[in-house]
């Protein structure tokens, strides 16, 4: 029992999931028995995060993987008539199932994520409406973010007499069926809203807590790493300050593998895209779905053979170690990222990337730089280690999860400048 203790907080100080070799147990089982000592005799929570065509991903992907690193057994759900889904900013999701196969399922707890049209999707999906009201009358958990408070709880009358929070232009909306409050994360009886994807890891680490207790919530923040005061500026370190240059519009490569963090990737993705940079999301494997750190299935623009034909402002790595894994056995990616640091040009990492893609390539070589702290001891400089965002001429680093959004907004920064990226912050509600 001592081994499997220690495995267990082993686990919880890493931000990826390790494959186990256990051919006796499914996939889903090996998990189940890794995240809980007592997993063999207790089932795991049952949580359905439903997905369509404009579901805000950051808030769903964040969903997604806080809950199943709680040990949750969460299943993404599309309300369309395909399992992928088009979400917000270009990102392509595949659910586990269709949501017309999970109607006569259980759940402790369902969470919407938000997004528009992707709240509308679900106020217009009568199966979805049908499974979340029976969740409310069964009095089980359900929770939503960003619009689909007003527009989906709201609108089936699943907040009547409740307070509730939402995106600050669906307040209005909400007011007409809710107790409006503008808090971070607000808890109701079993309804637990939130404001946008700046609030999201908040949020989701609150259902953690409504589904377990507050230890297990704390175990599962502790390494997502979320910012000590939240709703601050955020900051960057600066060290050889250098203009990034491009033409006009900035042309991005993001890398995905399997293993790689879906957070952080994702993070990444939507808020260059919503800086407006181009950004090609190219698999370093061989089909264009990858299946990430915590199980969520992401589709690539192109495979990297056909990515490597074009040219890069910056080519930046999301983490995750089976991801930072396949990074630097990838040729061709660590031979685009050797010719860009050649030419002067950015990139960077993330996460555990820094340590096991950048740094044995010699891509750090007289850089100061920051990495997953499991991961810092890898670095040869570690004196910048406990940043959480650096910056060294050329070069941008940062420590994983909880810091993704920071990364992302130091490179709009870097290439829109700071007015921008805060502005971008403010409208995820990232800074007050």
């Amino acid at each position: 029992m001592a081994l499997l203790q220690l495995h267990h907080l082993t686990l919880h100080s890493l931000p990826f999931t390790p494959k186990l070799h256990h051919s006796r147990f499914s996939t889903q089982k090996s998990l189940r028995f890794s995240f809980s000592a007592s997993a063999s005799t207790t089932m795991a929570k049952q949580v359905l995060v439903p997905v369509a065509n404009g579901t805000e991903p950051m808030e769903a992907v964040i969903t997604i993987d806080v809950l199943r690193r709680s040990g949750a057994e969460v299943t993404v759900a599309s309300v369309e008539k395909e399992l992928r889904v088009d979400a917000c900013h270009g990102v392509k999701i595949v659910a586990d199932a269709l949501v017309g196969d999970c109607k006569d399922t259980g759940f402790d707890l369902i969470a919407l994520p938000g997004g528009m049209p992707g709240a509308t999707n679900f106020k217009d999906c009568a199966v979805l409406e049908s499974v979340v009201k029976k969740q409310a009358a069964d009095g089980r958990l359900y929770a939503a973010v960003c619009a689909s408070p007003a527009v989906a709880l709201g609108s089936w009358g699943l907040l009547k007499g409740l307070k509730a929070t939402c995106y600050p232009s669906f307040m209005e909306q909400l007011s007409s069926c809710a107790t409006a409050v503008e808090s971070i994360v607000q808890q109701d009886g079993k309804v637990v809203t939130s404001r946008g994807p700046g609030t999201t890891m908040e949020f989701s680490v609150a259902l953690v807590e409504q589904l377990y207790d507050k230890e297990k919530a704390d175990e599962v923040s502790g390494p997502l790493l979320l910012r000590p005061n939240r709703g601050d500026e955020y900051k960057v370190i600066e060290l050889n300050p250098m203009e990034w240059k491009c033409n006009n519009i900035p042309q991005i490569l993001v890398p995905i593998a399997d293993g790689s963090e879906e957070m952080e990737a994702v993070m990444i993705i939507d808020i260059l895209r919503r800086a407006k940079a181009n950004v090609v999301v190219a698999s370093v494997g061989d089909n264009l779905e990858i299946l990430a750190s915590r199980k969520v299935k992401l589709v690539a623009d192109m495979l990297l053979d056909e990515a490597a034909k074009l040219s890069y402002d910056l080519i930046v790595l999301p983490g995750g170690l089976g991801g930072a894994q396949a990074f630097a056995n990838s040729d061709k990616l660590v031979n685009m990222l050797k010719k860009q640091a050649e030419s002067n040009k950015p990139y960077g990492a993330i996460c555990a990337s820094p340590a096991l893609v950048l740094e044995p390539h010699g891509l750090l070589k007289g850089k100061k730089a920051t990495a997953f702290p499991a991961m810092c001891n890898k670095l040869s400089d570690q004196s910048f280690i406990d940043n959480r965002v650096v910056v060294d001429g050329n070069l941008i680093t940062s420590r994983g999860p909880g810091t993704s959004m920071e990364f992302a907004l130091g490179i709009v920064e870097k290439f829109f400048g700071r007015p921008k990226a805060l502005e971008l912050a403010k409208v995820m509600l990232f800074v007050h």
